[in-house]
């Protein structure tokens, strides 16, 4: 009797295994790895002088229209003045019919001249963002070319996502999947699909094995929420595709 009870449980067990293999498997949790980036603006000057003032340090939060850097340009407000006065000048000889249109216009584009590279010695922030890095110090000599900041809109991070062509079919521009920090815990993040490359690549570099380095994919722009300002470029992430 005992062995009959045997082989009746036997296949039921293995068909309990088998339905729950299925179900792990049907609701699989693989996870794309990308790395999260930023867009990063570096500023430099316009003209050559030396920098008089650095308003800020890494890790500050600037916004847009911030006066960041000042330079020193005695040489420029000297010529904006001596420009300035000249308009004057002309400006009433032109009134009183002692000299033509032609030598007041000239004058006037020296002092509007004068004025605007004048207005280049204060650096303003292109965009409301955080200093990642302070390249240059008061002193130094700032030219055309020579990087004195780096900035990050960190409150617009993303990542991508290489997938193979067997999965396109899953995504979509503007779908919203989860993404997660692969070191800590807690809730998923909304990774929207903000485009998918329309041409087949070799996966990058980065990956680690050789086998998958050599499978051709699609990348997959994320944007990724950000609104705690937890993500910072460089930071390992992991995305969940639909099942």
């Amino acid at each position: 009797m005992k062995k009959d009870k045997r082989l009746i449980l036997v296949p039921i067990l293995v068909a309990v295994g088998a339905y729950l293999a299925w179900n792990w498997v049907k609701a699989g949790d693989f996870r794309y790895a990308g790395t999260v980036e930023a867009t990063e603006v570096s500023l430099s000057p316009r003209i050559s002088s030396t920098i008089s003032t650095v308003t800020v340090r890494e890790g500050d939060v600037v916004a847009q229209g911030q006066t960041l850097v000042e330079l020193g340009c005695e040489d420029l407000r000297l010529d904006a003045q001596i420009a300035g006065r000249d308009f004057v000048r002309a400006e009433r000889l032109y009134k009183d019919g002692a000299i033509p249109f032609e030598s007041y216009d000239r004058t006037r584009n020296r002092r509007d001249d004068a004025a605007l590279k004048v207005s280049w010695c204060r650096i303003e922030s292109p965009i409301a963002g955080t200093v990642l890095a302070r390249l240059r110090e008061p002193g130094e000599w700032g030219a055309p070319g020579v990087k004195l900041l780096t900035l990050a809109d960190l409150g617009g991070v993303y990542a991508f996502i290489y997938v193979p062509q067997t999965e396109l079919h899953r995504l979509k521009p503007g779908q919203v999947l989860e993404a997660f920090l692969p070191e800590a815990g807690g809730a998923p993040r909304r990774a929207t699909i903000a485009f998918i490359r329309p041409q087949a690549e070799f996966t990058p570099k980065n990956v680690q094995t050789r086998e998958e380095r050599t499978r051709l994919v699609y990348g997959v722009k994320l944007a990724l929420n950000n609104a705690d300002g937890v993500l910072k470029p460089g930071m390992p992430v992991e995305v969940r595709l639909p099942r």
